[in-house]
């Protein structure tokens, strides 16, 4: 089996702290326990957590005064879409979310597939088509294209049980991905366009032909190695992609 990858224990750390930020452990205009504390209750070395805590005050959502210690802020940033995740997470922001499914085949590869996934030829392909809703309301579609069962391997060990079984409630394949994948470091690029809907998307969205949208096509990876190509339709009024940033 191919070696995995393992995400470095200071990332993993710093989202077990965002994540508790945002559970309320830590809630915002509080200040966190004492390095030494705080490196207990998280079972770390303190180095490591200081580390993190140096990329959290760096990225915003500390704030370290001499005297007073580590206080979250108030309105601390909201990752969004610098970090891979689910599209279904990206656009929920707390609301429900709910995938529909409205293809899941396999077909030869397309020219967009072929040039992301570096597909061999004759291969065949899955390809899954879905409607985000959001709060019942069609918010996005999605587009995505696997790797060949021989590349998933080293990211998923049955992909074909993984990815063919049935899916209750349905997701994305990008949500599955990552959650089978978990501990393989996996990283995404992507690219985002202007366009109109169109006659075939706009119906599926229930929105006019010319709606303003904007296209997010993206490639996830495992190393070096190509394994999700994915487009992204949003039109005009769907929920906003927060893209965090910090000098």
């Amino acid at each position: 089996m191919a070696h995995r990858q393992q995400r470095r224990p200071v990332v993993v750390l710093y989202e077990r702290i965002v994540e508790a930020i945002q559970e309320g452990v830590y809630p915002p205009g509080s200040q966190l326990p004492t390095e030494p504390r705080l490196a207990a209750d998280l079972e770390v070395s303190r180095p490591a957590l200081r580390e993190a805590l140096i990329l959290l005050q760096e990225d915003g959502v500390i704030t370290v005064r001499r005297g007073v210690g580590r206080t979250v802020n108030q309105h601390p940033p909201r990752r969004g879409f610098e970090k891979l995740r689910p599209m279904e997470e990206l656009l929920g922001a707390g609301q429900p979310v709910t995938t529909v499914r409205l293809a899941q085949t396999t077909e030869e590869p397309t020219d967009f597939s072929t040039q992301h996934l570096l597909l061999p030829a004759r291969s065949r392909v899955r390809f899954w088509e879905s409607l985000l809703e959001v709060d019942g309301t069609p918010c996005c579609l999605t587009q995505e294209w696997a790797a060949t069962d021989e590349t998933l391997a080293a990211l998923v060990p049955s992909p074909a049980e993984a990815l063919d079984g049935g899916q209750e409630p349905p997701s994305t394949m990008l949500r599955l991905l990552l959650e089978a994948g978990r501990g393989v470091q996996l990283k995404g690029s992507s690219t985002l366009v202007p366009t109109m809907l169109g006659r075939r998307r706009g119906e599926q969205l229930g929105r006019p032909a010319d709606t303003p949208a904007v296209l997010v096509t993206q490639v996830v990876q495992a190393g070096r190695t190509p394994v999700l190509a994915a487009k992204y339709m949003l039109p005009t009024g769907a929920p906003a992609l927060p893209v965090w940033q910090s000098r």
